[in-house]
This record gives C-alpha cells, sequence and structure tokens, in this order.
C-alpha cells in the first residue's frame, strides 16, 4: 500500500476536525488558566491522531464488508478498498495497530491524570468503534451528525483542557458547559462535514441500507440546517469572546466569512461527493486555521 493509498484510506484530509478541537483545549487551558502540560499535551495529540485515524479507516472496511450484493460495483469503483484491491485483512491489522496504540497512550495517560479521563477516553472509543459497527453503525442513523460533532468537537476540547489544568483545576459542570460554548464552531463545522457527506451521498446511501438524517427530513431542510450551523458555530466564538473564555483577538475569525460564504453557496447549488464536498471540508480548514493563527496570537499576546 503507498503513501497516498494509506492517507486516502484513513481520510487524512479529514484529520483538520481532530487537530482543531486540541488546539481549541490548550487556547483555552492557556487564556483562562494559565496552564499547559507539554508532555500530556503531545502524547494526547498522538493518541487521538492514531484513534481518529483507526476510526475513519475501520469506516471504510465495514462499509466494503458490510455492502450487499446489490452495491457490488460500488465496492468495485467507489469504496477505496475495492479500488485499490486492498488486502481486507491488512486494512484490519492496520486498524487494530493504530487503535491498539492510542489505548496504550490513552491508560499511560489516566495513570499520569485520574479517573475523569478513563470516562471520555472510554466514551470516545466507544462511539468510534459503534460509529461504524455493529449492526447499524451510527454514520448510517440520523444521529451521525451529533455523534461526530460533540464527541471529535466538544470532547476531544475538554480532554485537551482536562490534561493540561487537572493539578489546579477540577472538572466541573461549570468548566463542562464553558469548553462546550468554547468548542461550538469546531463542534458545528466538524458536524456538517458529516451533514455534507450525508447530502451527496443520499442516493448511494439508500441503496447500502443507510437511514441517515438526510433521509427523514431531506436535503432542502437539511440544506438550510447545514447554513444554520455555520452561523451558530461565529455565534459560539462571539459569545465565548463577550465572556472572557476567549482573546478579543479571536474576533478576527470572522475575517473567514467570505471565504465561507462563497464556499457554501457553492456547496448549495448541488451536492455531489467528486465535486462540491470538497467546499464543506474546506469550510472546516479554513475555520481551524483562521481559529488556530488568531486565537493562538490572542492567547499568546493576552489580548
Amino acid at each position: 500500500m503507498s503513501v497516498k493509498v494509506f492517507l486516502e484510506l484513513v481520510e487524512a484530509k479529514a484529520k483538520i476536525a481532530s487537530v482543531w478541537p486540541f488546539f481549541m483545549g490548550l487556547f483555552f487551558s492557556y487564556y483562562v488558566f494559565g496552564q499547559v502540560n507539554w508532555p500530556l499535551a503531545i502524547t494526547f495529540f498522538v493518541a487521538m491522531l492514531l484513534f481518529n485515524m483507526a476510526v475513519d479507516a475501520h469506516d471504510n472496511y465495514s462499509d466494503y464488508r458490510g455492502a450487499t450484493d446489490a452495491a457490488s460495483e460500488w465496492k468495485r469503483k467507489t469504496n477505496i478498498i475495492g479500488v485499490h484491491h486492498l488486502s481486507v485483512k491488512l486494512i484490519r491489522n492496520l486498524i487494530l495497530l493504530m487503535a491498539g496504540s492510542a489505548a496504550i497512550l490513552g491508560v499511560l495517560l489516566v495513570i499520569e491524570t485520574s479517573w475523569p479521563l478513563l470516562v471520555m477516553g472510554l466514551f470516545c472509543f466507544l462511539v468510534g468503534y459503534c460509529y461504524a459497527a455493529g449492526p447499524r453503525p451510527i454514520s448510517s442513523t440520523p444521529f451521525g451528525e451529533a455523534s461526530s460533532g460533540l464527541t471529535m468537537g466538544f470532547v476531544i476540547t475538554l480532554i485537551s483542557v482536562y490534561i493540561n489544568t487537572y493539578p489546579v483545576q477540577d472538572l466541573t459542570w461549570s468548566l463542562f458547559w464553558r469548553v462546550l460554548l468554547v468548542s461550538g464552531i469546531a463542534v458545528f463545522a466538524i458536524s456538517n462535514i458529516m451533514l455534507a457527506n450525508n447530502l451527496c451521498d443520499a442516493e448511494e446511501d439508500q441503496t447500502l441500507n443507510r437511514r441517515t438524517i438526510v433521509y427523514y427530513f431531506g436535503k432542502p431542510v437539511m440544506l438550510k440546517v447545514f447554513v444554520g450551523c455555520i452561523v451558530a458555530g461565529y455565534l459560539c466564538l462571539m459569545v465565548s469572546v463577550l465572556l472572557g473564555y476567549l482573546p478579543v483577538m479571536s474576533l478576527l475569525v470572522l475575517l473567514s466569512v467570505p471565504l465561507i460564504y462563497r464556499n457554501t453557496k457553492a456547496f448549495l447549488v448541488k451536492q455531489v461527493k467528486k465535486e462540491t464536498f470538497k467546499y464543506a471540508v474546506q469550510n472546516a480548514l479554513i475555520m481551524a486555521l483562521f481559529c488556530i493563527v488568531f486565537i493562538g496570537l490572542g492567547t499568546i499576546l493576552g489580548w
């Protein structure tokens, strides 16, 4: 397997979805509490990336294994395993290796911190497994968007905050709600990647017996939800600044609005996987880069 094919298997282009919340937690920890634990932060970053790659590879693996005879053409011409004639056994072993390595690093982090991290870690592993496995994977239900957005956007941010601040700050409900608000822009953007994918695959999903949220509410309604998520994400950012959870310089993230508007307008015209799905991914990438740059600068400078 070439590096290019491996990166496609683990959907490397979408890894910003896990990297971004990690930095949001890092910035919040430093700006509000003045705390960063670099050894633990780096360990968590590696574990998070490995597990995220394992989940995405498992998603492709499960789709390939679970496809019916009616979807045989899809297996050969669309799924990466069939397109590149990859060994199913090799893919399974890679998934186990990545997930196992992430689990070992996670256990080390729990030993270094405390039990709340174990609970959050187990929750992520459970959602990650159920997302693409079992008789009814989460990704094939109406809960895929909420699961991916909250788990990756919020829980990763919360873990990032916890491992950096646990010596000085307990995991309280107050902290929980503050982190939820701060992570809102990432939560909604990540959910929109999943939603855009389901909008593009609406017809194909019926063939694969996937009943996503688009199946139940239809494209017109969910396209409005897609736009609403973008607006809600920016609102979360502005309220976070207003309440003092993020530096004022974070408002410069709003400079990304024209770029997001252009991509969103193009996506609303038509929803075709090979042509317009990229706009949802680009939206998340643009928001992530603006957040990392401007929130990071504001955190460092205290602005």
